[in-house]
């Protein structure tokens, strides 16, 4: 009777030392897992502490995902219900979450996915095919966020983050080049200009030859085409980004940003 009544103690004592031996483990590996910051609430906040649908592209996969020179229609199909889609060759993309979007061709129509490029909405179609290079995250909210970004929002927002200036000199570069003369250039060079003011500048640079042929121009010599009506796929691209820091004291910084972009090309099919 003795050994059956102490033997149910020292097997709850067992288990007991067992589950303190694992837990510290468990925290050890939840303490080692990289931080993922997101503005998607207009301030810095871990990704976890965010209570929406939020989905997060950085650094190497982003570089991944886009070589060989494509646009940002390369979105698509790289979150779960993010589609996007152009008919006017890498200008007018339309973008789709959870099945919403607006094929409408009018530009003053209301697009239900917004983009925010550095906190500026672009609203209008054309600027919502500004080349992605030189960026530190894409995030992509699912669901209304009217709250936030305004009106146009019932979908989602698409938001861009590109890398910031930094205290001290980096850059890098890439170069590609492929079938049909595509040439992918990108690089960026960033460092201090004065003790509380730091400059960024990136560049990129995209081109390809058409690889379709226009068989309704050559066949038919009474049919009207205009310039580049012989070929499709065809695209030459430059765009820039000037940034400039300011940060005179650790509560207040500014910064300047500039985009440019530069694109001719053909019509896509």
């Amino acid at each position: 009777m003795t050994v059956r009544r102490h033997a149910p103690r020292a097997l709850a004592v067992l288990l007991v030392h067992s589950t303190a031996l694992i837990a510290p483990a468990a925290f050890a590996a939840e303490d080692s897992a990289d931080v993922i910051t997101v503005t998607a609430q207009k301030r810095a906040q871990d990704l976890q502490d965010v209570p929406m649908s939020i989905d997060v592209l950085k650094d190497g996969e982003l570089d991944n995902i886009r070589a060989g020179g494509r646009d940002i229609l390369f979105l698509a199909g790289r979150s779960p219900s993010l589609y996007a889609e152009a008919s006017s060759g890498r200008t007018f993309p339309r973008f789709y979450i959870r099945g919403l979007g607006n094929t409408d061709f009018d530009l003053n129509a209301n697009q239900p996915v917004s983009l925010v490029y550095d906190e500026v909405v672009l609203e209008n179609p054309i600027l919502k095919g500004f080349p992605v290079f030189d960026l530190d995250r894409i995030e992509i909210l699912k669901g209304p966020q009217g709250t936030l970004f305004g009106r146009n929002t019932p979908a989602g927002v698409i938001k861009f983050e590109s890398a910031r200036p930094t205290d001290e000199f980096e850059g890098y570069g890439r170069l590609a080049y492929g079938r049909f003369n595509t040439v992918d250039a990108e690089g960026a060079v960033s460092g201090p200009l004065a003790d509380t003011l730091s400059a960024r500048l990136s560049a990129l640079y995209q081109r390809r030859d058409d690889f379709v042929d226009n068989q309704f121009a050559e066949d038919f010599p009474g049919a009207v085409a205009g310039d580049g009506a012989d070929g499709f796929e065809e695209f030459q691209e430059f765009a820039g980004r000037l940034q400039f820091l300011w940060s005179p004291n650790a509560d207040w910084s500014t910064l300047l940003n500039i985009h440019g972009r530069r694109l001719d090309g053909g019509s896509r099919l």
